[in-house]
């Protein structure tokens, strides 16, 4: 019996993908294919597949051809496979004609002719284009700019924004810029804000009237009743409304937060953050609130937060905050510590623009201890240590765009989907605003 094998993503798949499995197949007796996970996609900069590996592995199966589906996972895999599985032929498209010559010493490469003029990424471009616009004054727009570009079917609109500063020059650009929020919305389809956060509210209702999607940076708003109304008013409008906190969208932190949940450590006891950078802020000079910088507890909470409560859950017995103001009547805190009291565990974050303090992460658990060095919000690495150190692992990721090209891509793929492709989920993102909320109202709060 010849063995064939043939590896590919099979995102949307087409007539193109048929033919080329069909030949394969007809150049021996039992066909391998080889499907992308999701993980190795990522990892090789193929981050616009539309469909989950399961997905694209039930597509495989339904098209009868292949008598084995197998996923690839690593680089290298491709040898342990051949070797492993005892093929005799290796296939795949002539558009990566040489690039397996290297397998000739494992069994005998094809490189089969595509159809020409059929692709997944053709029927991805064909797509009506979302036209992004942004709203707000932080460097964190030129990111999410130059982000957008890796993202097939994104394309980069105007801005709007109280002050240019810290725009690149492409985006101080007059033509890039419009001169009111609702010219704005007339040349976007969906919206990138980081606004201040008292904005954040208003700017979000007249976005989602107009059937504008948002992609906000959290905290969404800064009270609950107004989350909530938001929330349905996208439901209503069936429009897309998602908080932009980055570090959702890292491979290394979404491996830790399945490493830790499989009981690797034990059970979680403690959860630990913190978030700190040294800004200058001068309380005595004469500005517009919308103008101010974000405090401490918005610019860095939300992150602070998101591991707590995805890994801890929300329904925490009570909380305690602490609170260093530059300026208390502006609610511009320096340093924010926060503890929260689970049933069976206990969190703290700290966040500070105001105070240094080291960046890292820790998971604590009956077992063990999932350490992430700073700044952890945008790691690529981690690692699992135990009493013996002997035991201990460490994991490596790679980390595109600080996370931005994957929650740009997750955003694109709500709104196309209309599916939740969401890595905050909505109880995270309302009890972040609560939190939030009892800082303001100074509730459950100590001033020092």
């Amino acid at each position: 019996m010849i063995k064939v094998i043939t590896y590919g993503t099979y995102d949307l798949l087409h007539y193109g993908h048929i033919r080329l499995l069909k030949r394969a197949k007809a150049l021996g007796d039992y066909l391998i294919v080889g499907v992308t996970s999701d993980t190795f996609d990522r990892e090789r900069g193929k981050i616009n597949v539309q469909q989950t590996l399961m997905e694209r592995v039930e597509a495989v199966q339904a098209t009868g051809l292949a008598d084995e589906i197998i996923v690839e996972e690593y680089e290298g895999q491709k040898i342990d496979d051949i070797k492993r599985l005892g093929v005799d032929i290796f296939t795949v498209g002539s558009d990566w004609k040489g690039k397996f010559d290297y397998l000739n010493d494992y069994c005998r490469v094809v490189y089969l002719e595509r159809t020409d003029g059929v692709s997944s990424s053709e029927i991805r471009s064909e797509q009506q284009p979302v036209t992004l616009g942004f709203v707000g004054e932080s460097p964190i727009i030129n990111k999410i700019e130059r982000e957008s570009k890796y993202v097939n079917g994104l394309v980069a609109g105007k801005v709007f924004t109280l002050n240019d500063r810290f725009l690149s020059d492409s985006l101080k650009d007059q033509a890039r810029q419009t001169s009111s929020f609702d010219e704005l919305l007339d040349a976007s389809d969906a919206l990138y804000i980081i606004s201040a956060p008292e904005l954040h509210y208003s700017q979000i209702k007249q976005a989602l009237e107009r059937g504008k999607h948002v992609l906000c940076e959290s905290p969404v708003t800064l009270r609950p009743e107004e989350w909530r109304e938001l929330k349905a008013l996208a439901a209503e409008k069936k429009v897309v409304l998602l908080d932009a906190i980055k570090t959702a969208y890292s491979m290394a932190y979404n491996r830790l937060l399945l490493l830790a949940k499989s009981g690797i450590i034990g059970d979680i006891v403690s959860v630990d953050t913190s978030c700190t950078s040294l800004l200058e802020f001068d309380p005595t000079q004469d500005i517009n609130q919308e103008q101010l910088e974000w405090n401490s507890v918005c610019a860095w909470g939300p992150t602070a937060m998101l591991p707590i409560f995805q890994l801890l859950g929300t329904d925490y017995v009570s909380k305690r905050i602490v609170t260093r103001f530059v300026d208390e009547e502006r609610s511009y805190d320096a340093f924010t510590s926060i503890m929260f009291i689970y049933p069976h565990a206990v969190a703290s974050l700290k966040v500070g623009q105001g105070v240094k303090s080291e960046g890292e992460m820790v998971v604590s658990g009956t077992k063990g201890y999932i350490y992430v060095p700073a700044p952890w919000w945008k790691t690529d690495y981690f690692e699992v240590r135990y009493e013996d150190p002997h035991n201990n692992k460490r994991y490596f990721y790679q980390l595109d765009g600080e996370g931005l090209r994957y929650e740009l891509l997750s955003f694109l793929k709500t709104i196309r989907l209309e599916r939740d492709f969401n890595y905050v989920a909505d109880t995270t993102s309302e009890e972040i605003v609560k939190v939030l909320a009892d800082f303001y109202a100074r509730h459950e709060m100590t001033v020092i």
